[in-house]
């Protein structure tokens, strides 16, 4: 494990088992997540020697990590509790590999596209028969029974990104938002961890008790997601990430836009980026325009000339750089 960090930067850790004794993986794998995430039982499932990898951040309240690793199960029953308890609520979001999770009240199964979060003092048991991929947040009990008005985790919920629903945009917005930190650790811990703890009181709490921030988040990712629809409108957005579009309007004029203006500008900077990338060269303009959500070359023209003095032909031929 090495730590890593940079003034005003969360903590970072890794972990891999590569150039470890096959004999030692497992321990120093349970090690690892005992000091890092979360207290494991790990065993493999298989022969072969475990193969692990994991990335984690740390913030003052919440910790992010990335996690792969060859078939094994995690489990943590109520002895392993006692002597190890973590006292946090755990999100596990799946990207590869399928996983089963035995819980007191039953079981899940869970595939990549999927969340679950649950209280890592009730017993559980997660299998990964063919490896996996994942991501995963911990915040303290605490303060998640304060985002949720005191109410416990008495069960796991789980949330599927391909699915309608403000709740599982709420859990998309907060998994990309945790892929991105990932990603790029060194963006702002403060607003990263106060963005991500907006999406977990909406998460927690299921109602509307957020103050702007996580239902502007996850409006910004239900529009990217939807940028060559050209029926996108600010009512649809509200209603996808469950608010009015009078409450929609107030939330991103805190940013200085309205929803339309937002739109439309993540429209021609989509455009923009699609003009200057060489391995779109030969697609044509119309193509773009449609990818872009707008149904009408001529309208895509006008308002590409209006924002940034030039046309879209003229664009690709400049090779115009990409909005810092």
């Amino acid at each position: 494990m090495s730590p890593d960090r940079q003034p005003g930067a969360a903590r970072a850790l890794k972990f891999t088992t590569e150039g470890i004794p096959a004999g030692n993986r497992v321990h120093l794998w349970e090690n690892h997540n005992a000091k890092a995430l979360i207290s494991l039982d790990i065993r493999t499932m298989d022969d072969a020697p475990l193969r692990a990898a994991e990335m984690n951040l740390h913030f003052p309240s919440l910790k992010f990590a990335q996690v792969k690793g060859s078939a094994q199960v995690v489990e943590r029953n109520e002895r392993f509790i006692r002597q190890n308890p973590t006292d946090v609520i755990a999100v596990f979001f799946a990207l590869e590999g399928e996983a089963f999770f035995y819980h007191q009240g039953g079981h899940e199964s869970l595939k990549p596209g999927q969340a679950v979060i649950y209280d890592a003092d009730r017993p559980f048991m997660r299998g990964f028969s063919r490896g996996l991929r994942e991501m995963v947040l911990t915040i303290p009990r605490d303060d998640y029974l304060e985002l949720s008005g005191g109410r416990p985790l008495l069960k796991p919920q789980v949330f599927d990104f391909g699915e309608p629903g403000a709740a599982n945009r709420h859990m998309l917005a907060l998994a990309r938002l945790v892929n991105s930190t990932l990603a790029s650790p060194a963006a702002d811990p403060e607003r990263t961890e106060a963005s991500a703890l907006e999406l977990l009181g909406l998460l927690a709490a299921g109602d509307r008790t957020g103050t702007g921030a996580g239902y502007l988040a996850t409006a910004r990712v239900y529009i990217e997601d939807r940028l060559a629809d050209p029926d996108l409108c600010p009512a649809q957005v509200a209603a996808a990430v469950g608010v009015s579009e009078r409450h929609l309007a107030r939330i991103f004029a805190e940013t200085g836009h309205t929803p339309s203006a937002y739109l439309m500008e993540r429209r021609l900077q989509r455009a923009r980026t699609l003009l200057a990338d060489p391995f779109e060269a030969t697609t044509a303009i119309a193509a773009v325009a449609a990818r872009c959500g707008f149904s009408s070359q001529g309208h895509f023209a006008r308002v590409f000339k209006t924002r940034f003095g030039t046309t879209p032909l003229r664009a690709r031929k400049d090779g115009l750089p990409e909005t810092p």
